[in-house]
């Protein structure tokens, strides 16, 4: 069993309250590791840190090589060891190993965008009115920025935040959820290693509802960058208003996936799953509602059973596993619910419907592969993010149809459109309101692409330069050219 502690100005340290927390292993059910419990209090002696080192300009003053040179360590390091981050993050989320190895080789590359972004040509000149004023826009850093990520991309999420706003300048407390911080840990002790100065980054464990909301409300923290679900970032907003502090957050999903019926069958399906059964379904812009063309609907479910039932469920570092569990006890149950609310309320279960029991399955927290046909708009497991393994479909006629199915969500994070016909492809997706769509595929995401949604789905965008800019203020500068006074008053 590991031992994990947090790390604020430069030490690592327990909780001033001695508190622990237990991690549990999805796959077994069995205790993985201990770590410290983080409460407010040792949030604000965290902020601290943070405001001390940001004010010192150490980081935010510091030459743009510095900050370059400290991203690319620190991609490097993610990439000489990371097979050891690979088994970390599935035995602590579950996943399988591809999965795994995608997310630290992904978490790489965001470090090594951002360095290789950042000494690129910023900012505005202006010509004005007055010839002799010189006007221009410069971004600086926010400051001291807050940042709370789930557990479903523990590293990669940790990247998406801390590249950026180390990149651009700021200093950070950031949390990891609560059960599952463990290549958080090993990444803060790259940066340690790579030579971070104390205070620029500090990691603070704990729960969302004593930590997380401490970073929502503490005054010293000018920036909360959130991902998690849109009840908490209600919550989050309605903090900040305190000292108005800049927010983004991406939110929760229920996306569509339409498939037309001109599109080649098998690799539609394949698409289709991998929208919803990619990372147990735990995945914000999964595609959970298959919303399918009513002239092959008949055919194209009975395949979609058929290959859904193949799926390899299995804990995630045996070879060939295609599916792991969910995330913990908790999250089966909430996704077992929805299951049987779907069979009440009279969508037809086509496979999955269960929890796994047998064998190796005993232990863990695994759900079958699960999709429910003949939804309606009304239906809970069409209306709320389940976050498991649950495909609910729909029917439809007309494209303008398949559009009204597809934007009647609350949620507008992601969306795609399968078929030949790229006229209609194009169409379709100018007419979602999502942030991320995708053409005949799904879940593609990169590094240099801003990632995002639309109405509850959240507020601002991370990655691309869009991500870089959300950790910047925006100052206009104007400077008198002539010498002189401004000959307003009389002598």
């Amino acid at each position: 069993m590991t031992t994990g502690q947090m790390y604020i100005g430069g030490k690592w340290t327990g909780s001033i309250s001695g508190e622990t927390r237990e991690i549990i292993c999805p796959s077994d059910g069995r205790i993985i590791a201990k770590v410290a419990e983080g409460s407010a209090e040792d949030v604000r002696r965290a902020v601290k840190e943070a405001r001390k080192a940001f004010d010192s300009g150490c980081w935010s003053k510091a030459p743009v090589l510095e900050r370059r040179d400290f991203l690319n360590k620190t991609a490097d390091m993610i990439d000489g060891c990371s097979d050891m981050l690979m088994r970390l993050e599935t035995l602590n989320t579950g996943k399988p190993f591809r999965d795994s190895a995608g997310d630290i080789a992904d978490a790489a590359n965001c470090f090594r965008y951002y360095a290789g972004l950042i000494n690129k040509p910023t900012g505005q000149v202006f010509e004005v009115p007055d010839p002799n004023m010189q006007t221009m826009v410069v971004r600086e850093p926010v400051g001291v920025c807050g940042q709370i990520v789930p557990w479903n991309y523990p590293l990669l999420m940790a990247a998406w935040k801390l590249a950026p706003a180390l990149a651009a300048g700021n200093t950070v407390v950031f949390k990891p959820a609560e059960i599952t911080p463990l290549t958080a840990i090993k990444l803060f002790e790259m940066f340690e290693k790579a030579g971070l100065p104390a205070g620029v980054a500090n990691l603070v464990l704990g729960s969302g509802a004593e930590a997380g909301h401490e970073i929502a409300v503490n005054h010293g923290i000018d920036k909360v960058a959130f991902t998690g679900g849109t009840k908490t970032g209600r919550s989050i907003m309605q903090a900040a208003t305190e000292n108005i502090k800049n927010i983004s957050l991406e939110l929760g999903g229920k996306s569509p996936c339409i498939v037309f019926d001109d599109y080649d069958m098998e690799s539609a399906v394949e698409w289709a799953m991998f929208a919803i059964f990619a990372n147990q379904g735990e995945v914000c812009s999964a595609g959970s509602r298959l919303i399918l063309q009513d002239t092959i609907y008949d055919k194209f479910l009975k395949r979609l059973a058929e290959r859904t039932k193949k799926i390899k469920v299995a804990r995630g570092e045996t070879d060939g596993c295609e599916m792991g569990p969910v995330i913990s006890e908790t999250q089966m149950e909430k996704v077992l619910s929805y299951i049987e609310k779907g069979k009440k309320e009279g969508a037809r279960l086509l496979c999955g419907g269960c929890r796994m029991t047998d064998g190796d399955y005993a232990k863990g927290f695994f759900v079958a592969p699960t999709v429910f046909a003949d939804c309606t708009p009304g239906m809970s497991i069409v209306r709320d993010e389940i976050f498991g393994p649950v495909l609910a479909v729909q029917k439809f006629h007309t494209e303008e149809e398949a559009v009204a199915l597809a934007n009647d969500t609350p949620y507008g994070l992601a969306g795609g459109v399968i078929t030949k016909d790229i006229s209609r492809a194009i169409r379709v997706v100018k007419a979602l309101r999502a942030g991320i769509t995708w053409v005949n595929c799904y879940n593609p995401t990169f590094n240099e692409a801003p990632w995002g949604g639309y109405k509850q789905s959240g507020i601002g965008r991370e990655l691309g330069t869009f991500g870089l800019e959300e950790y910047t203020e925006v100052k206009q500068i104007n400077i008198n050219l002539s010498g002189g006074g401004v000959d307003w008053f009389a002598d």
